[in-house]
C-alpha cells in the first residue's frame, strides 16, 4: 500500500512533477531524490515507525523528503515558520525523535532529540506497521491538538486516476489541505507550483508564468484578490478551476469573482485534520450549497450540526481525548441548512452569536459588510449585553480615513435593508491590523480598535 505511490511516479518520468524558484523538477528527478532520501534515512539510523519532523516550507526536497519518510513507514510531523513559539511543545507531544530542517534555499541539517516517554497510540500505529502523520489544529479556541492519522488510509483515495492539472500549492505542508494538494496532483503526473509569497499580486503572476489551471485557496484570500484587482494585471485564462475551503465564503465574494472570472469553475471542498477530505460537489460556481462525502465517507445532521464518519478518520488526539462517538461519529462542529443532499455551512457552532435568543452568523453579516463602499475588509463577533446576552460587534478596515460616527451611520443605512435587525452592528470598530491569520484564515478572536 505504501509503495504504489512510488510505482506509479515512474510512470510520468519526463513530465514537470514540482516548479520551485522558478527551477523544474521532472518526476524521474523527483523520483532519485527520494532514493536518496532513502538511503539518508538509512545513513542516520532512522527506523521504521519513528516519528520525524520535517520543519520546512512547500519545496522540492521537503516534498519528496515527505515521500520518503511516508515509505520508511514513518510517523511525519510536518512543521513550518508559521509556528516557532510552539515548535517545541509540538515536537514533545508528539515524540519526535529526529528533525530535517531546511533553510529558504532548500540546504537541510539534522537532529537527534531525546525521547522520554512512549505514547499508545503511536505504538498501536507503529504495530499496524503504518506509516503516519501529524497535524496540529490551530488553536484558536486552546491549545492546539495534535491529530495522529494513518498515511496508508489517507493514500488509498488517490489511487484513482484523475485528471493532470498544473496547481498552485496555496495551502502548506503543515495542513490537511497541503498535504491532499500535494498527493492530489503527483498521484495523476500533474504539476505542482510553489511560490515563496502569497500575496494576490504574486500568485498572479505564478498563474500566469506557468498556465497554473487550479488554484486552491481560502475565502478571505479570494476576497484579498479582489480587492487588490492583480487579476486584471495579470493573464489568467489558464485557470480552470479554484477551490475553496478552510472556513465560510460570504456570498458577495462569490458572486463578484464569478463576475470577474467568468470562465472559472468554482468549487466548495470541505475538510478536517481529523477526518481527511472528502469529496464535494458544489450546486453550481454561485452556489453554496454543496454535497459533502463520497467514498470512505458518511454524514448526516444532528440538530443542524454535521456529523462526518469517515474510514480514514485520525487515531486520535495525541494530547486530548477522543471526540467520537462510540459509532465512530464526529461532530465536526459546523452549522448547517439542509436542502435534500445538499447543505449549506453557516458557520462553527462556537462563533454562533446569539442575540435574545436569534442565532447570528458571522459570515452572513460580513458578506454584507464587504459589500460597503470604503470597507476593505470586515470581521464580526459577539459581545456580551445584559439585556440581549450579545450584541453584534463588527471590526473594519477602511481603504481611505473617515469618521466613526459616518460610517457607523452608513452601516445602519446599507443594512437596514439587508439585515434583520438584530443582526446589525451595535458597535462599529475601526482597525488597521490585518483580520486574517498567516494561513489567510479570518480571526474572530483577534483586534485592536484605533
Amino acid at each position: 500500500m505504501r509503495y504504489w505511490l512510488l510505482e506509479r511516479l515512474d510512470e510520468f518520468e519526463e513530465n514537470i512533477a514540482i516548479i520551485w524558484q522558478e527551477q523544474q523538477y521532472t518526476y524521474k528527478q523527483l523520483s532519485e531524490q527520494v532514493v536518496k532520501w532513502q538511503h539518508e534515512l538509512s545513513n542516520y539510523d532512522i527506523w521504521a515507525g519513528e516519528s520525524v519532523a520535517l520543519h520546512g516550507d512547500y519545496s522540492f526536497k521537503t516534498c519528496t523528503l515527505l515521500l520518503a519518510l511516508i515509505a520508511n513507514r514513518n510517523i511525519v510531523v510536518p512543521l513550518t515558520s508559521l509556528v516557532p513559539e510552539k515548535k517545541a511543545k509540538f515536537l514533545e507531544i508528539a515524540r519526535v525523535g529526529a528533525i530535517f530542517e531546511f533553510s529558504n534555499n532548500d540546504t537541510w541539517s539534522f537532529n537527534r532529540r531525546k525521547i522520554n516517554d512512549r505514547q499508545p497510540l503511536l505504538d498501536h500505529l507503529r504495530i499496524q506497521g503504518e506509516s503516519g502523520l501529524v497535524l496540529f489544529t490551530s488553536g484558536s479556541t486552546g491549545e492546539s491538538k495534535a491529530v495522529l492519522l494513518s498515511f496508508d488510509k489517507i493514500l488509498e483515495k488517490f489511487k484513482e486516476r484523475r485528471p493532470q492539472l498544473r496547481t498552485l500549492a496555496f495551502l502548506l505542508l503543515d495542513h490537511i489541505g497541503g498535504i491532499n494538494t500535494l498527493l492530489h496532483i503527483l498521484s495523476n503526473g500533474g504539476t505542482v507550483i510553489s511560490i515563496d509569497e502569497r500575496s494576490p499580486q504574486s500568485v498572479c503572476r505564478a498563474i500566469e508564468q506557468y498556465r497554473v489551471q487550479l488554484l486552491p485557496t481560502t475565502p478571505t484570500f479570494l476576497n484579498m484578490l479582489l480587492i487588490s484587482e492583480a487579476y486584471k494585471h495579470y493573464d489568467l485564462s489558464s485557470l480552470e478551476l479554484i477551490t475553496y475551503g478552510t472556513e465560510p465564503m460570504p456570498i458577495s465574494t462569490l458572486e463578484y469573482l464569478n463576475k470577474v472570472l467568468p470562465w472559472v469553475r468554482l468549487k466548495q471542498t470541505y475538510g478536517l485534520s481529523e477526518l481527511g477530505i472528502p469529496q464535494t460537489q458544489s450546486r453550481n460556481s454561485n452556489s453554496l450549497w454543496v454535497k459533502v462525502g463520497g467514498e470512505g465517507f458518511e454524514t448526516k445532521v444532528v440538530k443542524g450540526n454535521l456529523w462526518i464518519r469517515a474510514k480514514s478518520a485520525m487515531l486520535g488526539y495525541l494530547n486530548a481525548p477522543s471526540p467520537f462517538d462510540e459509532a465512530g461519529w464526529f461532530n465536526t462542529g459546523d452549522a448547517v441548512e439542509v436542502d435534500g443532499e445538499y447543505i449549506r455551512i453557516l458557520g462553527r457552532t462556537s462563533e454562533i452569536i446569539n442575540v435574545g435568543g436569534e442565532k447570528v452568523y458571522p459570515a452572513e453579516v460580513e458578506s454584507v459588510l464587504l459589500q460597503m463602499d470604503n470597507i476593505r475588509d470586515a470581521t464580526v463577533r459577539g459581545q456580551a449585553n445584559p439585556v440581549t446576552g450579545n450584541v453584534v460587534v463588527a471590526t473594519v478596515n477602511l481603504f481611505e480615513p473617515e469618521e466613526p460616527r459616518s460610517i457607523e451611520r452608513r452601516m445602519r443605512e446599507f443594512c437596514k435593508d439587508r439585515l434583520a435587525a438584530y443582526k446589525i452592528p451595535v458597535f462599529l470598530e475601526i482597525s488597521k491590523e490585518k483580520q486574517y491569520s498567516d494561513r489567510f484564515k479570518r480571526m474572530r478572536n483577534k483586534y485592536r480598535a484605533v
